[in-house]
C-alpha cells in the first residue's frame, strides 16, 4: 500500500509514516516549515492552501491513499475571534483542496470528537450515527469539512478522541501539565496552574491512533464515519494526579481562570464498535502513554 499523509511531521502522522514503514508500505507526505526526519519517505514542501502546488505533490508521489492529519487543532484557540478566519481557511479550505488534489483516489480526513458537542453522558458512549452539534469554532470547522468530504464520496472520515503521548506540542494540555510537573521536580515550591479539572475525556495513546488510520487506509469503507477511542472516560484531574504520580512529584495545584475554556464540555465517551470490527483494538494503556510523555521531557 502507498500512503501520501498530509502533516506527516505532526503529532500523530509522523507516528504513523513509520508504522507504515515497519508494515512494509510505501510512505509519501506533505509538511510545512521544518523538515522532519523520516527516513524512507517521499517528502514534499506544501502549503494545505496552495491548491496547485497540493495537485502537484499529490499527483507527482501518485499514491493509493491519503490520509488527510494536516491542520489546526487547539480548541481553546479557536475560540479566539481573530483565530476563527485562520481556522476556517485552513481546515475547511484546505480540505477542499487535498479531496480536489486526491484526484477521485480513497482518501482518510481526520475530525474530531469535538464535532459532537454536548452529549449527555448517559448517551455515551458515542456512536458515529449520533447527529453533530459542534460549540467550538474549531468543532465547526471538522464538521463542515466532513460534509464535504462525504459528499465527494470517496472519503472517510475518522473522528478521532484524545490521542495522548510524546511530541505533541506546548500550547496542548498534557504537554503543558508535563512542563510544568518538570519544573515542579526542581523547585518544591512551584505551583501547577491548571483550568477547568473536572472535565472527563476518552483518552488513547497516539501509537493505537496511527495504528486506527492506517487500518482505515487499509479497510475504511468510503462513506463511513468511524470513531477513534477506547470506550473510556478519565478526569482530567486523574489523568494529572496520575502524571505527577509518574514523575514523583507532589506539588501545591492551583485553578487559574485564565486557562479555562470558553465551551468545555463536561464528558467525551466514543463507541469504536466500527473501527473494532475491521480489527483495531488499542494495545497501550493510559499510564503508558503518560510515562511515555513524562520520558519525552528528559526523565
Amino acid at each position: 500500500m502507498h500512503v501520501f499523509v498530509t502533516g506527516i511531521g505532526g503529532f500523530v502522522g509522523s507516528r504513523l509514516a513509520r508504522l507504515l514503514r515497519r508494515s512494509g508500505d510505501r510512505v509519501s507526505g506533505s509538511y510545512v516549515d521544518a523538515r522532519p526526519d523520516l527516513e524512507g519517505a517521499d517528502l514534499h514542501e506544501v502549503d494545505l492552501l496552495d491548491r496547485t502546488a497540493l495537485e502537484r505533490a499529490v499527483r507527482d508521489a501518485d499514491p493509493e491513499v491519503v490520509v488527510h492529519l494536516a491542520g489546526l487543532a487547539h480548541i481553546g484557540k479557536s475560540a479566539n475571534k481573530d483565530e476563527v478566519p485562520r481556522y476556517f481557511w485552513v481546515n475547511y479550505v484546505g480540505t477542499e483542496n487535498l479531496l480536489a488534489a486526491a484526484g477521485g483516489r480513497k482518501v482518510i480526513v481526520a475530525s474530531s470528537a469535538d464535532v459532537y458537542g454536548h452529549v449527555p453522558e448517559g448517551e455515551q458512549p458515542i456512536p458515529e450515527s449520533r447527529p453533530v452539534a459542534p460549540r467550538s469554532p474549531y468543532g465547526l470547522t471538522k464538521a463542515a469539512a466532513e460534509r464535504l468530504a462525504l459528499a465527494y464520496g470517496n472519503a472517510v472520515v475518522a473522528r478521532s478522541f484524545n490521542l495522548v503521548g510524546p511530541g505533541q506540542s506546548i500550547g496542548f494540555m498534557l504537554p503543558d501539565f508535563a512542563a510544568q510537573v518538570a519544573a515542579a521536580r526542581d523547585d518544591p515550591a512551584a505551583v501547577i496552574r491548571v483550568g477547568n479539572l473536572t472535565p472527563r475525556r476518552d483518552f488513547l495513546h497516539v501509537e493505537d491512533g496511527a495504528a486506527a488510520y492506517r487500518i482505515l487506509a487499509e479497510k475504511g469503507e468510503p462513506g463511513g464515519v468511524y470513531n477513534i477511542a477506547s470506550g473510556r472516560a478519565t478526569a482530567v484531574e486523574e489523568v494529572l494526579r496520575r502524571l505527577m504520580a509518574v514523575a514523583g512529584v507532589a506539588a501545591r495545584v492551583e485553578t487559574d481562570p485564565a486557562k479555562y475554556r470558553p465551551v468545555d464540555l463536561p464528558c467525551l465517551t466514543g463507541d469504536a464498535s466500527r473501527l473494532r470490527a475491521l480489527g483495531w483494538e488499542p494495545r497501550l494503556t493510559l499510564d503508558s502513554a503518560l510515562e511515555d510523555l513524562w520520558r519525552d521531557f528528559g526523565f
